[in-house]
């Protein structure tokens, strides 16, 4: 039997289950019609939908346990209009009008049947982060079916930078429909009240202060390199200087683009130590050296090893990503720990880091193809360049693997950080 809080959002739950099944049948039929019509896209898109929306049934056993059957319109609309118009300008605004209403479709699911806890804010900012994760999936899982198949899904008779710049624009409509979703979202979660913490749910574990936690278990390099932490230290003062020195190199060749990239990370390299004396938080050594290697090894990228050295620009962005599902999944946990809005039980905290990291790997996208058209525009040289489809896709992908290795690791290496931020948190 479904949780008993499907119920209580709902005056009629057997008629929103029925209007919610009469949508599903209408998407099935169109879905049939996709594949009758050789649109291969968009019956994969609609089976993964309804796939979405039918899961808590199958998991549940429950016909009742269906979404709001209003938010399934919403999915149908752009379905429908992909069906009547085909491939049309119209029809690539639908698709991520569509990738947004299954992200919000997924959010309502997982606040309505699972023990996640969330407060207003923190739902809309999850619809927007996975309507930018579903999009960069969804595109990621087109070009690798165009590598293994042969298909043209993304290049579609266009050179890879016409392909990259219309993903890009389909990368800002995903952002757009995101933020609308989430509005959408907001306006759900004060209909039904959701926001305000439910003291009926029993299903969530009660969680103990942060200061009763355990510590963890290894300490990031120490115990795994047998590295004292006066060494691991060492090294990242070693790559500061190292910075310090290709920044002047810059400013005496005049390289705009080694001065910015340098500059940027050498300020990034110092921020442990500003979050130390102004936050009273201490980062580990290893969390600061892993830091400042990323860093240090992408201004190495930018200085000539990006051209020289292929995998380098995938090296780069695998502990990028690593490093962005680090914070999001001490600040997570953190605030998980901090109040009782949020609750993130820890089977489902690594699809949570993978969300924010593939959505943040979108907006990085999108940032840099902004400053290389920026660039181009004003005639100077970009900081940051992009160099067609594939090397989007690639560095999409390995975002994702710099997230799944830092979720994995997350909750052995960086349990005491989240606690310190919460301790932070509760003195604030």
């Amino acid at each position: 039997m479904a949780d008993a809080r499907f119920n209580e959002g709902f005056d009629e739950p057997k008629r929103n289950a029925a209007l919610a099944w009469l949508v599903i049948a209408v998407l099935a039929v169109l879905a049939v019609n996709h594949g009758l019509a050789d649109s291969y896209r968009w019956l994969a898109f609609t089976a993964f939908a309804i796939a979405i929306v039918l899961l808590p049934v199958a998991a549940f056993r429950d016909p009742l346990a269906m979404p709001p059957w209003e938010l399934l319109v919403l999915l149908l609309l752009p379905v429908a209009d992909a069906t009547v118009l085909g491939e049309s300008f119209l029809t690539s605004i639908a698709t991520y009008l569509a990738v947004a209403a299954v992200a919000l479709v997924a959010c309502v699911e997982i606040d309505r049947f699972t023990a996640v806890r969330m407060n207003r804010a923190f739902a809309v900012a999850l619809v927007v982060l996975t309507t930018l994760a579903v999009a960069g999936t969804w595109n990621v899982s087109q070009w690798l079916v165009d590598v293994t198949f042969g298909t043209n899904y993304m290049l579609d008779g266009r050179s890879q930078d016409a392909a990259n710049r219309a993903l890009m624009i389909d990368f800002a409509y995903a952002a757009i429909a995101g933020l609308l979703a989430g509005i959408v979202f907001s306006r759900y979660f004060q209909s039904y009240g959701v926001n305000e913490v439910d003291t009926q749910r029993t299903s969530a574990p009660q969680k103990s202060s942060p200061d009763s936690e355990s510590d963890p278990v290894p300490t990031l390099i120490r115990d795994q390199l047998n590295a004292p932490d006066e060494l691991v230290i060492l090294l990242s003062r070693v790559m500061q200087v190292a910075l310090a020195v290709i920044l002047c190199y810059g400013i005496f060749a005049r390289d705009l683009t080694t001065v910015a990239n340098t500059a940027i990370a050498l300020g990034i390299t110092f921020l442990p130590a500003i979050l130390e004396r102004d936050a009273k938080l201490p980062l580990e050594p290893g969390l600061v050296f892993w830091l400042t290697a990323a860093v240090f090894l992408h201004v190495l990228g930018s200085a000539g090893l990006y051209a020289l050295i292929g995998p380098w620009d995938s090296l780069t962005h695998t502990i990028s990503a690593s490093i962005v599902a680090a914070a999001g999944y001490a600040v997570v946990r953190a605030i998980d720990l901090h109040t009782d809005e949020i609750y993130v039980p820890p089977a489902m905290l690594f699809a949570f880091i993978l969300v924010f990291v593939l959505a943040f790997g979108v907006v990085w996208e999108l940032m840099e193809f902004g400053i290389d058209w920026s660039a181009q525009r004003l005639g100077l040289e970009a900081v940051l360049a992009q160099h067609g489809l594939n090397d989007t896709i690639v560095d999409l992908v390995y975002d994702a693997v710099g997230a799944a290795v830092a979720a994995i690791w997350g909750s052995f290496y960086l349990t005491d950080l989240s606690q310190r931020i919460a301790r932070r948190l509760e003195g604030s």
